[in-house]
This record gives structure tokens, sequence and C-alpha cells, in this order.
């Protein structure tokens, strides 16, 4: 359901499989291959592979850390999360998560990633420092796409299979509140300064 890619360029970083760094000379995106368990790194200004790079077995999310110098990539069939370094193109750390990690996000102070695992209904925190969990917290049933707001303060967590969104307080990694009703199916989330955005794949909505 969540495969994708990353673009390294401070844009976007979804985490569902696809994500961009801007390095100074020209962005490249790193992208998620399920089949062959490998991430593409795509020169964006020519769109050629400049690099295959093996990790986990059916990598699905995504996410880039604001400096741009790491990918975190969610392996959905070895439960790990690969931590790839982007100035030489290789895996400097494996990390173990929950059952079935689909995507990740990176809080804007670079400091977390957050990776949401669908089989297990957590997400895993990894300190990116350390590239340890450093806290799991219960989300609802098939969480999938993730989101931190810009101010770094909250987590929004699409629960494909309960038809809702957690919100989790970065701070302490606590749910806060209850979950928020959306659309049928809920699979991607982004967030902006003006609000969260979720797309309802089982409707064809956005919430």
């Amino acid at each position: 359901m969540c495969t994708g890619v990353v673009i390294l360029s401070a844009v976007l970083a979804m985490g569902l499989g696809f994500a961009a760094f801007p390095a100074e000379a020209a962005p490249f995106a790193y992208v998620a291959n399920g089949g062959d368990n490998t991430v593409s790194v795509v020169d964006t200004a020519p769109n050629t592979v400049v690099a295959t790079i093996p990790v986990g077995a059916s990598p699905r999310g995504v996410a880039a850390t604001p400096d741009r110098t790491h990918a975190y990539v969610a392996n959905f069939g070895a439960n790990t999360v690969s931590v790839i370094v982007a100035a030489t193109n290789t895996v400097v750390a494996t990390v173990p998560v929950g059952s079935g990690p689909v995507a990740a996000a990176v809080t804007p102070d670079g400091k977390h990633a957050y990776v949401t695992n669908q089989n297990s209904a957590n997400i895993s925190v990894i300190a990116t420092a350390s590239n340890t969990v450093v806290a799991t917290v219960a989300v609802g049933t098939l969480p999938g796409g993730i989101a931190v707001t810009p101010d770094g303060k909250h987590a929004y967590v699409a629960n494909n299979g309960a038809n809702n969104v957690s919100v989790i307080d970065t701070a302490t990694n606590t749910v806060v509140g209850t979950p928020i009703p959306v659309g049928k199916n809920p699979a991607a989330v982004v967030a902006t300064v003006f609000g969260v955005y979720v797309a309802n794949s089982g409707d064809n909505t956005v919430s």
C-alpha cells in the first residue's frame, strides 16, 4: 500500500516510499523498491539512477532528515529501519522496530524519526543521534501514513483500519485526546502551517 520516494530537498518527506534531498549541486530522489529490497538514488537533473542501495526486505516508506544528510527507510518485511547516509549512499545502521513498518517522518529538529508499524498498531520513536528506539506508542489499527507538524510538537498518524487519526505529543510520546474520525481507510498525511490533510483511500476523499 505504501511504496514511495523521498526527495532530499526539504520540501517533501511524506514517508510513503519517496524522499528527496537537495544536495548543493543537484537534488536527489530516494526511491524504495519493495520488490527487490533496494533503494534507488535518482539524480533529478538528468533523471538517471546514480546508485542502488541494498536495504531490508520489502522497503516501503522513506523519510529524510532536515539537514538532508540521512534517509530512514521502513522495511516492511524485515521489521527494521535502514539508515542511509547521503554522502556515501550506504546503510550505516539497521534499527529493529515493530511489525510491518510502512512509513516514517523525521521531526523538524532532526532528533527523532517516527515509524508506523502497521501490523503491531504502534509507532517506534528512533533517536537519530544513536539510531535506537527510545519509545513505542500504541495507536489505532493498521497505522500507515504519518506526518510531524512544522513546529515539531505533534505527529499525526493515519489509522487505515480504524478510519481515524491519532495525535502524538512528541514531547512526551503519548497520544493526546481521542482519535479524530476521518474518511474511509486513511493512508497518507501531510502537515502544514495551515492544517493537517489526510488522504482517504477507501472513499476518494481528503479530510
